[in-house]
């Protein structure tokens, strides 16, 4: 079978599998990020694209495996990450400000219902030989996931110039680097050179955010982020200071209320 699960292709068997777990745990990665801002209500500084860009990749991966038939391992774990990517989703919605919900409303409807629904018709309307339907689909999501690996230049950057790599997991960075290893083993072993071609780069990048974190990962933090730090380190002080300084404010005017009264029950006393 060509997507793996036959004891005709045992090592693309056990390289699907093996990809399914990892790219389980990498779906779940994010759960701690979403716990905080269901515990917050709110956003914060989080951005809703990644999540809505992986909904998608999700997506197209699974109209991929059922254009291609028996590629049942793509379709469990793509199924998975719609799901979880979609709670994800929902979840930003629910507790994001106005104007981050409309920008990701915007762009759930222009990727994922529009871009999505304009792939499906062309590739089903317009393509009648299978062979060609299933290269042209290839090529889409070969392009499509390139794009997607291309997103960490932008941590790289931050990494090397930084010479930090606060903003980098290295948890991520090494079940992504797995996942791109698994799933390039997978399409070698089952001959689905779409499947293989972007793990390469996924691959290629996920090696260097590895090596920098290496690197610097007993760098000092940069000046820069150190006065970050201590203004807002100043800021909790000063709000410490405030807070002690109205508790002491509000004894003194009970120290003074407790004067009043026993000087007012001795005048009436005397009055008496």
């Amino acid at each position: 079978m060509a997507g793996g699960l036959s004891l005709d292709h045992p090592w693309a068997f056990a390289f699907g599998i093996l990809g399914n777990a990892v790219s389980f745990m990498v779906y779940l990665a994010p759960l701690p990020t979403f716990y905080r801002i269901y515990r917050k209500k709110s956003t914060e500084g989080f951005k809703s694209e990644p999540y809505v860009v992986a909904l998608f990749s999700a997506m197209l991966w699974i109209f991929y495996a059922l254009i291609k038939k028996d590629a049942y391992l793509l379709i469990t774990i793509n199924s998975f990450g719609c799901v979880i990517e979609t709670i994800y989703t929902l979840m930003f919605l629910l507790y994001a400000s106005k104007k981050a919900r409309v920008q990701t409303f915007k762009m759930i409807m222009l990727l994922n219902v529009g871009l999505s629904s304009l792939i499906v018709l062309c590739i089903l309307l317009l393509i009648s030989n299978a062979s060609l339907r299933l290269q042209v689909l290839g090529w889409i999501c070969v392009a499509f996931s390139v794009s997607v690996f291309v997103a960490p230049l932008s941590i790289i950057k931050q990494v090397i110039r930084t010479k930090s790599v606060e903003f980098m997991p290295f948890n991520l960075s090494f079940f992504l680097t797995l996942s791109a290893v698994v799933w390039f083993s997978f399409g070698l072993c089952s001959r689905d050179i779409y499947v293989a071609l972007p793990n390469i780069l996924g691959f290629t990048f996920g090696a260097i955010q590895m090596l920098l974190y290496i690197i610097y990962k007993d760098a000092k933090v940069p000046k820069s982020l150190e006065t970050e730090g201590k203004s807002e380190a100043g800021k909790l002080s000063s709000v410490e200071i405030i807070v002690v300084n109205d508790t002491e404010v509000n004894d003194e005017t009970e120290r003074a209320k407790e004067a009043d009264k026993a000087n007012n029950m001795g005048i009436e006393k005397s009055h008496v």
